[in-house]
């Protein structure tokens, strides 16, 4: 490990932890603003110009239409066929294979990776990253397909840098996580709009995924303080809260004909009968103020921008200052971020890249011009990061462990050989960048090289030393 890091390696280490990889005119920006300047500024996204990000998203249909326009535009293969055969068309007039939910999620994920490379507000686009595994919600599963487009552009997007309260509540209300955890078809069983009907009168019960969820990977953490009878309590507190329509209107209601009136206990406050919708309300408002909750963030945030093993110090300072502004996210951040423990030489280049961060990093390393296509979109599926399309609540780990096997590590390898190749589709190198390795040395690792990956370069020249410095274990970190 490095003792001390110098001013070149700083500015490394900092865009590496708040960007998707450094570049050579963001390096020469901090250099000229300085540390601190451009860390205000990134925290301020509204006020960065982004054309470039906006035009590249720009062709993208799908991210500027709501739910029911997209379910009514991309339908189901099987709503397609009934279409088809109503109309009485032919089955040569089909619509193409990707037109259907297939064609939405793809353009969600090019819109994804379009921002990491090309967006001036990287520090927004790593915190979107992060808030959306924080709650993260699975796009293939049901009406998903059609409600994810705007759970990241509506709810997750507009308070990545916001309060933390608002972007806890507007996920809670969102069609997305309440189809994702069954929330919308949790009912007070004892409830008028309960009855579902058929031969043995089936009734509507209690469901207590979204509660669990809420408190363990949202707000307290596993070891929050919580017991079984609080989950119960506060899945009654959540009965009503449901969507209209997953797969037609696709918006959130209260529904009062399926909640649950009477009183509950929440981490031993008393909420009273006949509340409502203000039941949920009240339970969030608990949870944002429970101290359990700013640390478990406090962990997460630090986890993210510092080490898999976050140092207690910097987490005790992360979540004061989290109760000290009410979960102001920004303010948060620049907490961890303003601390010397973040410069330390002991996580420099400590963190495994995940595959979204190192085909990221690779493609903007590289200036290379990209339009994301299926080939690219396919390799972080192999590296085991298909966007949107993590099944476990937990969303993606941030954690080595989780990223170094054999068959990964030689992913990576196959990847940066067809990047530097241009062998890539929708995928091309600057030319000035396979002729100037030295330069790219600079970027990546500025004066810190380990003997082994500089012995390599040396015994290598051309292009296939560029593949191998992206190979290195120097740029697999950040």
């Amino acid at each position: 490990m490095i003792a001390a890091l110098n001013q070149d390696q700083k500015i490394v280490h900092f865009l590496n932890r708040t960007s998707f990889g450094p570049t050579q005119d963001k390096i020469k920006k901090a250099a000229r603003m300085g540390i601190g300047g451009y860390l205000d500024e990134q925290l301020a996204p509204e006020r960065i110009p982004d054309q470039l990000a906006e035009e590249k998203i720009a062709g993208l249909k799908t991210m500027r239409l709501n739910s029911r326009e997209l379910i009514e535009l991309y339908p189901p293969p099987n709503l397609q066929r009934l279409q088809r055969q109503q109309a009485n068309q032919p089955a040569a007039m089909a619509m193409p294979a990707m037109e259907g939910p297939r064609v939405v999620i793809l353009e969600l994920q090019q819109a994804k990776l379009l921002r990491a490379l090309y967006s001036n507000r990287q520090l927004y686009e790593v915190m979107v990253d992060f808030w959306s595994n924080h709650f993260n919600i699975y796009i293939a599963k049901g009406a998903n397909r059609w409600l994810t487009t705007a759970y990241d552009r509506d709810t997750i997007r507009p308070r990545a840098l916001g309060q933390f309260k608002d972007l806890l509540l507007a996920t809670a209300q969102s069609p997305a996580m309440l189809f994702y955890l069954d929330n919308w078809l949790s009912a007070d069983p004892n409830s008028p709009g309960a009855r579902i009907g058929g031969p043995n009168n089936r009734r509507r019960g209690l469901n207590e995924n979204y509660a669990r969820e809420l408190m363990e990977l949202h707000t307290l953490g596993v070891d929050g303080g919580y017991t079984q009878k609080d989950v119960q309590e506060v899945a009654r507190c959540f009965t009503g809260w449901t969507i209209v329509q997953p797969q037609g209107q696709g918006v959130f209601r209260f529904e009062p004909r399926i909640h649950d009136n009477g009183e509950k206990t929440v981490l031993g406050q008393q909420i009273p009968r006949g509340g409502g919708m203000d039941d949920g309300l009240r339970v969030i408002e608990l949870l944002v103020k429970h101290p359990a909750t700013a640390k478990f963030i406090a962990t997460k945030l630090v986890r993210k921008l510092v080490a898999d093993e976050p140092p207690a110090a910097l987490v005790s300072k992360a979540a004061e200052a989290f109760r000290q502004s009410d979960g102001d996210i920004p303010t948060v951040v620049r907490a961890i971020i303003e601390q010397p423990e973040f410069f330390a030489g002991d996580f420099y280049q400590g963190k495994i890249k995940n595959p979204f961060e190192y085909v990221a990093s690779a493609l903007r390393v590289t200036a290379s011009e990209t339009q994301v296509t299926h080939q690219l979109l396919r390799y972080l599926g192999r590296m085991g990061e298909p966007l949107f399309l993590a099944q476990a609540p937990t969303g993606y780990p941030d954690v080595a462990a989780s990223w170094i096997s054999a068959d990964m590590l030689l992913t990576r390898m196959n990847f940066v050989s067809d990047l530097i190749a241009n062998r890539l589709p929708g995928a091309k190198v600057a030319p000035e960048v396979l002729k100037n390795r030295d330069e790219l040395i600079r970027r990546i690792a500025p004066d810190s090289l380990s003997p082994a990956t500089q012995a390599a370069l040396n015994a290598t020249e051309g292009q296939q030393s560029i593949a191998l410095l992206l190979a290195a274990p120097e740029f697999q970190r950040r």
